[in-house]
Order: C-alpha cells, then structure tokens, then sequence
C-alpha cells in the first residue's frame, strides 16, 4: 500500500489541501487575510486558501518526521530576513499560525500531545494519511503509466 512516503510532497500537500477544506474543524482564522507568515517575509501570502496548504503540510511534517514540537516547526517554516545594508539572518516562522494549525488538526482527531515530546499522529490521522496516499498513487499511475515500474 502506498503511503506519504511515495507521493511527491507538493501533489500530497496540494490534496490534503483540497481535503481540508471540506472538514468543518480546519477554518482559517478571521486575522488570517492580513497576517505575513513570519518575521522574515515582507508581505502576506498571495493565496487564498493558505491556511489549508499550511495545515496540510504540518499534517505532513508530523507524518514524516513525528513527534514534533512548535518551535522545531517554526524553524522549518522560517527564513532568511533582509535586513538592508546588514547581512541576511536567519528567523523562525509564525508561532501564531503553527499553533493554531496544531491546535485545529489536534481537534479534526488526525495529531495529539505526547509528553512535552511534541505532537504525533494518531492512528486515524495515519490511516487518512495512508488513504490519500493511496488515492493518488492510483491517480498518478493511471495519468503516467511510466510509474508502476516504480511501484
């Protein structure tokens, strides 16, 4: 059975994405039109729908490299700040926007707390993980017939 591991990241993201939205537990906060996504971006993100594309690669990152912390995720969605004549420095992302992510998905039932470990997936989170891997993993073989060779 195919699992996140086998489906490129941006097309497994895309459709979490697009699944999201449909969960009545996953909305975008009302502050979310106006909000950059950290210290080191100088405008808010152009997508409407990024909040779902935040979510779901969260939900993603915790599949993959599970149990994970809020700061740890602050610094995979951080970034280089320009500073002007001073060189580049490194800061976190959004603390805001990664706790409300966690705190969404952890009522959709898909992560929970472990300890002061972080958060991990529960077993119906990985299960939908593994669904949707699966679902696209026969779109993607009946569109490029080139990739069961690779199964």
């Amino acid at each position: 059975m195919p699992t996140a591991y086998d489906i490129p990241a941006n097309i497994l993201i895309r459709r979490l994405a697009q699944d999201l939205k449909s969960r009545e537990q996953i909305k975008p906060p009302e502050w979310a039109d106006f909000v950059k996504t950290g210290a080191h971006k100088e405008r808010a993100p152009d997508e409407s729908d990024w909040w779902y594309i935040r979510c779901a690669s969260i939900l993603r990152k915790i599949y993959m490299k599970g149990p994970i912390g809020t700061e740890r995720l602050r610094v995979q969605y951080g970034g280089r700040k320009r500073r002007g004549n001073k060189p580049n420095r490194f800061h976190r992302g959004s603390g805001a926007i990664v706790r409300g992510a966690l705190q969404q998905l952890e009522r959709a039932g898909f992560i929970k707390k472990r300890g002061n470990k972080g958060r991990e997936l529960t077993s119906a989170g990985r299960s939908y993980m593994d669904r949707v891997s699966a679902n696209l993993k026969k779109e993607l073989t009946k569109a490029i017939p080139e990739l069961e060779r690779y199964s």
